[in-house]
C-alpha cells in the first residue's frame, strides 16, 4: 500500500472502484434492459465518497442519482456531476429556483408546498418534480387519492412545473415475510392508477426489492446498499441472486509498540489489566473517527492474525494486544482483507448491534478516503487538506 505521501496520518479508508462498478453491472444484468438504474449516493455515498461513487456508478450503467437533501445535490454539481439528481427528502419551497437553475429534481408530498413553490418560482423556470407516495413507511408522502389528484392538477396547470416521476418506499422489502410489502405494493399500484397520466419515471424498489421482487420494479429502481457490496439485510443475504463485492475497507498503522508486564493497565479507567507479559500496539484511530467505544474487544488484523482491542477506545487512539512483537509502521486492517483473513462490515455491525448501512456512514470525514482502480490509487478525499 502506497498511501503514505497522500496525507499525514496513519489511518485511512479505501474504496475499491472496481467493486462499485462490478456491483452496478451485476445488478444491471439482473434487471430488464428497460428498467432505469438510480444510484443512491446520499450521506456522502454511505460514507464512500459522493462524487467518486457517482462517477463510477454512471460509468457502469446508472442513469440517475439520488440524494437525501438539496445540499447534497448541490455538492455533486460543484464537483462537476451533471447527471440527473433526485432529492428524496424534503426541500423548502423557498429554494425551488436554485433547484431549477441547477437541474435538480425535487420530491413533493404536500399540496401547500406546491402552492408556495408556484408563488416564488421564476416565470422562465422549469422545475422537475417526483411525487412521493406514503404506502406505509410513515415518513413523508401523499397518503390519499384526493391529495394525489390535487397535486397532479397543481403541477399540470403550471407550465413551469413538470411531473417527472412518482415513487414510494418499502418498509419490509428486506424481510422474508412479504405480507406488509405486498400490501404496500398493492396500494402504490392503486394510487398511480388514479393519475390521469403516468410520468416518465415510476419507481418503488430499493436494493432489496430490486433484487428480490420483480413485480415491484416498474421502469426504474433505486439502488443504495447493494451498490456498495453489502446485503440489504442478513435475513435475505443467502438468497440474493447476484454476487456483491464489498467496496469499503479501513486501515491504520501501528505508531507505538511496547511490552507490558503482568498487572499493568491500559487506557482510561484502567479497565484492562495485562494477564501476563504481553505486546501492545497503539493505533491512531478512535471514537472521533467513528471507531466508537463500543468496539472495545473487537479484533483487527495484524500480519493476517486477529488482535483484540484492549482497554477503552480513546478519542484519537486505541490499543490492541499483539500476537507477538511487530515493528512500528505495521499495517492493521480494521475492515477488509489481509493475508487470507477478513473482517467484514457485517462483523463490525454485529459487534455494534446495528445494521451494515451504519458502519461506513459513521467513519468520520477526518479519515482520508483513498480510491483504487485496478489496484492503483486514482483519487483521494481528505476533508482536512
Amino acid at each position: 500500500m502506497e498511501e503514505q505521501g497522500f496525507f499525514y496520518r496513519d489511518t485511512w479508508a479505501e474504496v475499491d472502484m472496481d467493486h462499485i462498478g462490478a456491483n452496478v453491472e451485476a445488478i444491471r444484468c439482473h434487471l430488464p434492459e428497460d428498467v432505469e438504474f438510480i444510484a443512491v449516493v446520499k450521506a456522502n455515498a454511505y460514507g464512500h465518497g459522493d462524487s467518486q461513487v457517482a462517477e463510477a456508478a454512471l460509468k457502469a450503467g446508472a442513469s440517475m442519482l439520488a440524494v437525501a437533501f438539496m445540499d447534497e445535490a448541490l455538492a455533486l454539481r460543484k464537483k462537476g456531476i451533471t447527471a440527473s439528481v433526485l432529492v428524496l427528502g424534503a426541500s423548502r419551497p423557498e429554494d425551488v429556483n436554485i433547484a431549477a437553475e441547477e437541474g435538480i429534481i425535487l420530491t413533493v408530498f404536500q399540496e401547500d408546498w406546491l402552492v408556495k413553490a408556484r408563488e416564488v418560482l421564476k416565470a422562465d423556470a422549469l422545475l422537475l418534480l417526483h411525487i412521493k407516495i406514503d404506502t406505509g413507511m410513515g415518513r413523508i408522502g401523499i397518503r390519499t387519492v384526493r391529495e394525489l389528484k390535487a397535486a397532479e392538477q397543481l403541477i399540470n396547470e403550471d407550465e413551469r412545473l413538470q411531473l417527472h416521476g412518482i415513487y414510494t418506499h418499502y418498509a419490509t422489502a428486506d424481510e422474508r415475510d412479504d405480507t406488509y410489502f405486498t400490501k404496500q405494493l398493492a396500494l402504490f399500484k392503486e394510487m398511480i392508477g388514479a393519475l390521469d397520466k403516468l410520468p416518465p419515471v415510476v419507481h418503488s424498489s430499493n436494493s432489496a426489492a430490486a433484487l428480490m421482487h420483480a413485480d415491484a420494479r416498474f421502469n426504474a429502481v433505486r439502488v443504495g446498499i447493494a451498490m456498495y457490496g453489502l446485503a440489504p439485510s442478513m435475513e435475505i443475504a443467502p438468497e440474493l441472486p447476484v454476487e456483491l463485492k464489498e467496496a469499503f475497507s479501513l486501515h491504520s498503522r501501528l505508531v507505538h509498540v511496547k511490552k507490558l508486564e503482568k498487572g499493568e493497565k491500559v487506557s482510561y479507567g484502567a479497565t484492562y489489566e495485562a494477564p501476563e507479559e504481553i505486546w501492545v500496539g497503539t493505533l491512531p484511530i478512535g471514537y472521533a473517527d467513528g471507531w466508537i467505544r463500543k468496539l472495545q474487544g473487537q479484533e483487527v488484523l495484524v500480519d493476517g492474525k486477529r488482535s483484540p482491542i484492549i482497554g477503552r477506545i480513546c478519542m484519537d487512539q486505541c490499543m490492541i494486544r499483539l500476537p507477538q512483537e511487530v515493528p512500528v509502521g505495521t499495517i492493521a486492517t480494521l475492515i477488509g482483507h489481509q493475508d487470507g483473513e477478513t473482517i467484514s462490515i457485517n462483523e463490525i455491525a454485529k459487534k455494534l448491534e446495528t445494521i451494515n448501512y451504519e458502519v461506513p456512514c459513521i467513519i468520520s470525514s477526518r479519515v482520508p478516503r483513498l480510491y483504487r482502480q485496478d489496484g492503483e490509487v486514482v483519487g483521494l478525499n481528505n476533508s482536512l487538506l
